[in-house]
């Protein structure tokens, strides 16, 4: 049984980096098997494949999000976060009354880790200062900072937040 899984309301490309989280010290990984594999496809209501592969390609592009996330600058990680773009691509289409939507070509296997790196891309243009890591050192969760000034550090001040806290004050009083 894995442990109900934090901080779900993330935008599509840091839940996927959530799928991985710590609780009460032990280490959590949503997308280690096919049930769990379901649940998130079926949080964010996509009708894609759970079977190895699919597992495999998502766990990768959650690796390479990752990697990028936690150093900007590093030319490994641009080069995996392409690998996956390159798996895929947007392609508008236009209909009766000339009515456009957007089409993904990818496979099927690709096509959730390729929004998922897709997504993360327009984040990072859009909000890219407001994508955090959570302050806690023994957190991973990410989530998109959308507090008015900016500032939130935490993943929940109900946990983290309040962790620290109280190890502050710990440290103030002895």
């Amino acid at each position: 049984m894995t442990a109900e899984r934090p901080l779900t309301r993330e935008p599509i490309p840091l839940d996927l980096l959530n799928t991985v989280w710590v609780a009460d010290g032990v280490g959590h990984d949503l997308l280690a098997d096919e049930s769990g594999t379901r649940t998130w496809l079926a949080e964010h209501q996509l009708d894609a494949p759970a079977d190895p592969r699919a597992r495999r390609a998502l766990r990768e592009t959650r690796e390479a999000l990752r990697t990028l996330l936690l150093d900007r600058e590093s030319r490994a990680a641009w080069v995996a976060v392409n690998a996956v773009l390159a798996r895929g691509a947007r392609r508008p289409v236009l209909e009766a009354g000339l009515v456009a939507h957007v089409e993904i070509d990818a496979s099927a296997a690709w096509l959730v880790p390729w929004q998922c790196a897709a997504g993360l891309v327009d984040l990072l243009e859009a909000k890219g200062d407001r994508i955090r890591g959570c302050a806690n050192p023994d957190c991973v969760l990410w989530f998109l900072d959308t507090s008015r000034p900016g500032s939130r550090r935490w993943c929940s001040m109900t946990t983290c937040g309040n962790r620290d806290k109280a190890l502050r004050h710990g440290r103030v009083h002895r």
